[in-house]
């Protein structure tokens, strides 16, 4: 196997030198760019002398020339590798002048500066500055930039960078420039530059002081109709920032680009901002009600970063979270604040679920702040964004509001224009609150998923409810042994029967309280309490852990019908399905499960409970909704150490065909009901009904009948929005319609947005979701239709993406031939686009969840993988911890 070395966060020492000051041209042609940066050095003599050689990161770096306080430099005076560019001595202070040449065309890695369509752009973060010029390219050195653009001005007349323009003009044969100053210093992975021939959409916003921030967002020009919800976003989250914590923005100028093809989702650079389109681009007719929610929150989450990651920034890449965690905590509030927060803490915990919890459990768990990686883009991960989030969550459940806002408050007081850890993070809040949170710490240097196991015993005399917890957190290659981590438990009490109070929560200290589980095992204890008293722990879900609780099945049916926090009602029925799920399972590896008809008895108190919410006139329609889907294929095999694929996935269908039977007259009068949305109301009212409309739908049509087919083919033919287009389409792939009637569906639909790639990478999804029979070989034949493209990432997720990660049925075919199809795509992705090719990989990483066959075969894929030279250090990093498991 390749071998590429490892960082670690024990071995950081502050930068060698300081960047004062980096003036950067540009001059953009169409064969080659060439860059030239001015930097102002200084040496940091807290740590370097006279002897310590100037060392700058690069990638493969093609310099024309190097000039030194005037001094031009011969090759023998510097030192060039594939990854440095050193200088044995220099003095204290100096000027050096690099002049190198680039090739933005050829970049297919989408990493520093390359070109999306006709339109020149970068990405920097995490260690893409190093691929445009040589820089001590890590975020603790904070620099003044300036940028001046030189392009051809029809085919490039929009030049953008950082900050602020100052200056601008024509030059000889048709070209011209602009120059950009960023008031502020910033570290390189922030650097940012932009130029196309790009329509601007523009409004302004009055900042609380009175400012006038003049707001911008650049598209090709076919979509400049497309971007009135981003620029209403980008508005609610300025006035959102100001109001919840005080925060203006800090420059006069606030810019948004959206590109088509981008790795990541969008990217927070300072006042130039550059989007996947997918998170720009929206209306009714294109867009999904996700995909407008999905906007809402990306373009939120990018302005947050303005000063949670920019003016307050990470000194080394191992405290991430400091930025992403903090910031992901901010867009699910304001997500909450702008919409339902029940609906958007149910959201945010099934992705936690979905794809944290199996990370933790996986080859590449790792703690929240790293100790080390080989490749940082390997480290944008759930655990990094999402368990980030969960942890400021937990400090800001226990300090409460107010004193959390003075933490923020002290913190920016104390930070702003530094590099910091997690671990200022953590002491700011200790120092704003007088509330020791030490044992937070802990939560982010250990890895893993703690698991609470609860177990009531009630005394009917004393009328004493005891609840005894008890946390685990399994081992892994991070920490042999696993401290015990403060756990905060939000508690209320869910009283029983019918009488006046019932399903009413009864704090047990006045109000909802939260108990600190701090120990391996503690007991909480809740006196004079009636027989029947349901503990409803875990409110909101307060802390990231795996719950196992001891309640039956009528409990849950109880507390999925009364209890008060509509987060546990919505888990009590994720439990009464998967209780549900392992009954038929275990079914039908007995062969009990059908009878002669074909039909499964569904257990009575889940089909009442499911009816019972379904009519309840009390709930919102969209927490109904989320409450009435089943989990996937993924999550259920979460519920088990050694996953059956085939099992899974016909025990989900017969609970999905025996609920819809049993509740048929409800699905069909709900989807009469809900169809009277305003097709293109965007209101959360209307993105309510048609969510419950859609579900219901879908129950609908996992019936084997003819009848079933028609009505969801009447619904896409009649559809007048995207949500209920591409939604009765997805349902259509998964049902047992006639193949006509799916290929009809899917001409349609083709002939009818070919020309929208966004809306294409929807057509692409939802078959390479399926799982009808020959699924598989459609799927590939995907990746060679015409409109597909192995250049493009959201092409490439759209099929191979939702192949390994939401279509285990097929990925995991008995035969193995999903597996060597994957591998075979990554190995030949891994030599244009290394991040897509080892985000792909991570389909692997449960492998030893499965049978030994399936182990056997996902390992033999890996070592083919693992043979390749060279690799990426994205892939290898994957490659080698999925293959460390099984050793």
């Amino acid at each position: 196997m390749n071998t590429h070395n490892r960082k670690y966060l024990k071995d950081y020492r502050p930068p060698a030198y300081w960047i004062d000051r980096i003036d950067l041209r540009f001059d953009l042609t169409e064969k080659e760019t060439l860059v030239t940066s001015t930097m102002e050095i200084r040496r940091n003599c807290d740590v370097s002398d006279k002897l310590t050689p100037l060392i700058l990161d690069c990638r493969q770096m093609d310099i024309l020339s190097v000039v030194a306080n005037d001094r031009v430099l011969c090759t023998a005076d510097y030192e060039l590798t594939p990854e440095t560019f050193t200088i044995p001595r220099v003095p204290e202070t100096f000027t050096l002048e690099i002049k190198n040449r680039l090739r933005p065309h050829e970049n297919t890695a989408l990493e520093g500066l390359y070109k999306s369509g006709g339109t020149f752009c970068t990405q920097c973060e995490a260690e893409g500055f190093r691929r445009i010029t040589c820089f001590p390219d890590r975020p603790d050195v904070m620099t003044l930039f300036s940028c001046i653009i030189t392009a051809d001005k029809d085919r490039y007349p929009v030049l953008l960078s950082n900050g602020n323009p100052v200056a601008s003009g024509d030059l000889d044969r048709g070209r011209h420039y602009v120059k950009w100053e960023d008031p502020f210093k910033k570290p390189s992975y922030l650097f940012a530059l932009v130029a196309g021939d790009l329509v601007c959409i523009e409004d302004i916003f009055i900042t609380r002081s009175g400012r006038e921030i003049d707001l911008r967002i650049f598209v090709e020009h076919e979509n400049s109709e497309k971007c009135g919800h981003a620029m209403k976003s980008l508005k609610e989250a300025m006035a959102w920032d100001e109001e919840r914590f005080g925060l203006e923005y800090d420059l006069d100028i606030y810019q948004i680009v959206a590109v088509n093809d981008f790795n990541m989702g969008a990217m927070e650079n300072k006042g130039l901002n550059i989007f996947n389109s997918k998170y720009v681009l929206a209306n009714p007719e294109i867009a999904t009600d996700t995909d407008f929610m999905n906007i809402q929150r990306v373009i939120a989450h990018e302005y947050f970063h303005n000063w949670t990651g920019n003016r307050v920034t990470l000194r080394n890449w191992f405290q991430l979270s400091l930025k992403e965690g903090l910031t992901v905590f901010r867009d699910q509030e304001f997500s909450s604040d702008m919409n339902s927060r029940a609906v958007q803490r149910i959201t945010d915990v099934q992705k936690l679920r979905a794809f944290q919890f199996p990370e933790d459990a996986g080859p590449m768990a790792h703690p929240v702040r790293p100790e080390s990686y080989i490749e940082m883009n390997n480290f944008y991960t759930m655990t990094v964004y999402e368990k980030g989030a969960e942890i400021i969550r937990m400090m800001y459940e226990i300090l409460g509001k107010e004193a959390f806002h003075r933490g923020m408050e002290l913190y920016f007081e104390r930070f702003d224009g530094q590099a910091v850890t997690t671990g200022d993070f953590v002491k700011t809040m200790e120092d704003a609150s007088e509330v020791d949170l030490s044992g937070f710490r802990l939560w982010y240097s250990q890895s893993g998923t703690p698991r609470v196991t609860i177990k009531r015993e009630y005394d009917v005399k004393s009328k004493t409810l005891r609840v005894h917890l008890s946390q685990y957190t399994e081992p892994d290659h991070n920490q042999e042994y696993k401290k015990s981590l403060h756990i905060p438990v939000k508690t209320a009490l869910v009283l029983p029967g019918d009488g006046e109070n019932a399903g009413t929560a009864l704090p047990f200290a006045g109000e909802e309280a939260i108990f600190h589980l701090q120990e391996s095992h503690q007991t909480l204890t809740f006196k004079d309490v009636p027989e029947g008293t349901l503990p409803s722990l875990f409110r909101g879900f307060s802390a990231p852990v795996i719950i196992k609780n001891d309640f039956t099945p009528r409990e849950l049916a109880a507390l999925m019908a009364r209890d008060t926090d509509h987060f546990n009602r919505w888990d009590a029925a994720r439990q009464l399905y998967f209780m549900e799920i392992d009954k038929i399972i275990r079914q039908l590896r007995e062969k009990e499960c059908h009878d002669h008809d074909n039909t499964t008895i569904i257990s009575p108190h889940l089909i009442d409970a499911f009816k019972g919410t379904l009519a309840d006139k009390n709930l919102d329609r969209s927490l109904i909704a989320r409450t009435l889907a089943l989990p996937d294929e993924s999550e259920t095999a979460q519920q088990y150490d050694l996953v059956d694929v085939e099992a899974i996935h016909r025990a989900l269908h017969t609970l999905k065909q025996g609920i819809a039977r049993a509740a048929a007259p409800e699905l069909e009068e709900t989807i009469s009901i809900c169809s009277k949305a305003a097709p293109r109301d965007i209101s959360h009212g209307a993105m309510a009904d048609r969510s419950l409309k859609n579900v219901a739908l879908s129950y609908m049509g996992s019936l084997d009948t003819h009848a079933a087919h028609l009505m969801i083919d009447d619904h896409f033919n009649n559809a007048r929005n995207m949500t209920d287009e591409i939604g009765a389409l997805s349902i259509m792939c998964s049902s047992s319609c006639d193949e006509s009637m799916l290929d009809r569906a899917l001409t349609l639909f083709y002939e009818k947005w070919r020309h929208y790639p966004l809306v294409m990478d929807k057509w692409f999804s939802v078959q390479a979701a399926s799982t009808r029979p020959g699924a598989f070989e459609k799927i590939k034949a995907l990746t060679i239709h015409p409109d597909f493209s192995w250049r493009n990432p959201n092409r490439i997720r759209s099929v191979m993406s939702v192949l390994g990660n939401s279509n285990p049925y097929v990925f995991h075919g008995a035969d193995g031939e999903g597996y060597e199809f994957f591998a075979q795509k990554i190995i030949m992705l891994d030599r244009s686009n290394p991040q897509i090719a080892a985000r792909l990989a991570s389909a692997f990483s449960g492998l030893k969840k499965y049978d030994e066959n399936r182990r056997r075969m996902m390992a033999g894929q890996l070592e083919k993988i693992a043979a390749v030279t060279p690799l990426s250090r994205d892939l290898y990093e994957i490659v080698r911890a999925c293959l460390k498991i099984i050793e």
